[in-house]
């Protein structure tokens, strides 16, 4: 047995500390405008088997570092062992192994885009032997696509939540079905619709993403407005928002290259997300915690938090012109995290300095110079 496993390209924020099991590879879609991620690509089902032996290499260095806990001078800390492994690891699999140790190791997220296009028993299969392999394991999460979610029968999704699949991350994107199909996302509101109350109904956790800026200028209210009516009807327990980035690789750069699709600035993007939150009706979690998000405090319970999230909106439209892109720049260049961090002078000088740095003028960086910052996080 290998003191190895294979590892996917990536992961959710919140799945950060996970253990990685990765149980498809790549996107079995792969033609959205706005992913770069899994192109050229092809997409493979792991054979159960080998799934089943990545889980026991895991397992394999899980027991060594446990081994290593008591045989060093480490008093019997896992802890302790894991971060002095993280210093160094020899692979990505010992790092991953090492961070999931240190934060717990309770939690694994089975790779890539869209584990549940595997057959129903295979996964059962694969998750029943992920739990009795590694009992500590509590939460098992995945992405997944809302199309094939809509396709499995509803005793299925059930047998998956018996089984122990704890959570499904859904790309919805967005709820309008023209946008949807221009960014050939391959799903209609209605796969949205059906395919997320599959989830719901049997149990199972649902987190619904959204892309902020997806409709660039052209489509952004009806992408708010109708992305809200569907997420309504889902009632999942999160959502969650991301803005959009477009990098070389992705079939929508060259669209706006060619200037057929114009994007949105930051401000526009922020009266998006005003008027999505404004028109949530639902109970879910609302989350803005990826970096890329303008204003990342925006965060809580819908409905009882939409007027505490809807005036942080408001306070940010109702600064200068001035203050609104200091803070722009601000969070691109990584010195603010948040709107009351520009009450902090040491910072506020700090990013003024920055403006007239990467300006043309010495008082205003240009959106295209914004978009690059914000691009290199991706």
């Amino acid at each position: 047995m290998t003191d190895s496993f294979e590892l996917g390209p990536i992961r959710p924020p919140s799945e950060a500390y996970s253990l990685l099991i990765r149980v498809t590879k790549n996107c079995p879609w792969n033609r959205c405008k706005f992913c770069h991620i899994y192109k050229g690509q092809k997409f493979e089902l792991r054979p159960v088997e080998e799934v089943k032996r990545d889980i026991l290499a895991a397992k394999a260095i899980q027991d060594g570092l446990k081994a290593m806990a008591w045989k060093s001078d480490y008093g019997g800390s896992v802890e302790a062992v894991a971060a002095a492994v993280l210093q160094n690891p020899p692979s990505e699999a010992y790092a991953n192994i090492a961070l999931w140790l240190y934060h717990g190791g309770t939690s694994a997220f089975l790779q890539d885009a869209n584990t549940l296009v595997m057959k129903t028993p295979d996964l059962v299969e694969i998750i029943k032997f992920l739990k009795k392999t590694m009992p500590s394991i509590t939460q098992v999460t995945s992405y997944g696509r809302s199309k094939t979610a809509a396709r499995k029968k509803p005793e299925e999704m059930k047998d998956l939540h018996e089984a122990g699949l704890s959570r499904l991350h859904i790309g919805m994107e967005s709820g309008y079905d023209p946008l949807l199909e221009y960014m050939d996302k391959g799903v209609t509101a209605a796969d949205h619709i059906k395919g997320g109350k599959n989830i719901v109904e049997s149990g199972i956790s649902l987190c619904e993403y959204v892309v902020l800026g997806l409709g660039g200028k052209k489509m952004w209210r009806e992408h708010a407005v109708e992305t809200a009516k569907v997420l309504n009807q889902i009632d999942p327990e999160f959502i969650r928002v991301r803005t959009l980035t477009v990098k070389e690789g992705m079939p929508l750069y060259e669209e706006v290259q060619n200037g057929s699709f114009v994007r949105a600035s930051d401000e526009e993007i922020v009266e998006e997300e005003r008027l999505l939150i404004e028109n949530l009706d639902c109970g879910a979690y609302f989350v803005s915690d990826h970096i890329t998000n303008l204003l990342q405090e925006l965060e809580g319970r819908l409905p009882d938090d939409k007027d505490k999230m809807l005036a942080a909106i408001a306070r940010f439209q109702s600064l200068s012109p001035g203050e609104r892109h200091n803070f722009r720049v601000g969070r691109r260049v990584g010195i603010y995290n948040e709107l009351d961090d520009m009450k902090d002078s040491q910072k506020h000088t700090l990013v003024e300095r920055a403006i007239e740095k990467l300006s043309d003028d010495g008082k205003k960086v240009s959106d295209e110079m914004i978009y690059f910052l914000m691009e290199r996080f991706i």
